[in-house]
C-alpha cells in the first residue's frame, strides 16, 4: 500500500495485478487500483479533478485528466472518506503511476492533493539482480 497526506487529505492506493484480464503473449497487462481519500482536517472539501501520469517500463508516459473520479466529485466533510476502484492497462509487464486531485475548500479556495507514486508490477516482469 502507498499513502501520502497533503493539506490534511490522506490518499492511500493499493494496486493489484489482474491476471485474468491480462494477456502477456499479446503484451497486454492490466491492473486495478483501490484508492481511499480521507479528510483528516477540519474543513469540508470537494474533489473536482484528477490528473494521472502513467509510465510503462519503456518510459512511455500517458497523461489522463478529467473531472472527478469514477463519474463522481465527492464532498468530504471532516473525518469522512471516499473509496473507489479503477484500473489501467499497459503494453509492458510493469510501470508506475502518480498524480494529483484538484480539490476545493468550502470557501472556494482550490488546492492540489498528491496521489503517491505506486508501482504496477506483474509476475511476468523479469527479475533483475544488481
Amino acid at each position: 500500500m502507498y499513502s501520502e497526506t497533503t493539506h490534511s487529505i490522506r490518499v492511500t492506493v493499493e494496486p493489484m495485478y489482474l491476471e485474468e484480464q491480462s494477456s502477456p503473449s499479446n503484451n497486454h497487462y492490466v491492473w486495478a487500483y483501490h484508492v481511499r481519500i480521507e479528510n483528516t482536517g477540519g474543513d469540508t472539501v470537494q474533489l473536482l479533478t484528477r490528473h494521472w501520469k502513467i509510465t510503462d517500463s519503456l518510459g512511455r508516459v500517458q497523461e489522463v485528466r478529467s473531472a472527478g473520479v469514477v463519474g463522481e466529485q465527492p464532498v468530504l466533510p471532516p473525518g469522512q472518506a471516499f473509496e473507489y476502484t479503477s484500473g489501467t492497462p499497459l503494453p509492458t509487464p510493469s510501470g508506475i503511476m502518480v498524480g494529483s486531485y484538484g480539490m476545493a475548500a468550502e470557501d472556494g479556495q482550490r488546492f492540489d492533493v498528491a496521489i503517491p507514486a505506486f508501482s504496477l508490477d506483474s509476475p511476468h516482469q523479469p527479475v533483475q539482480l544488481n
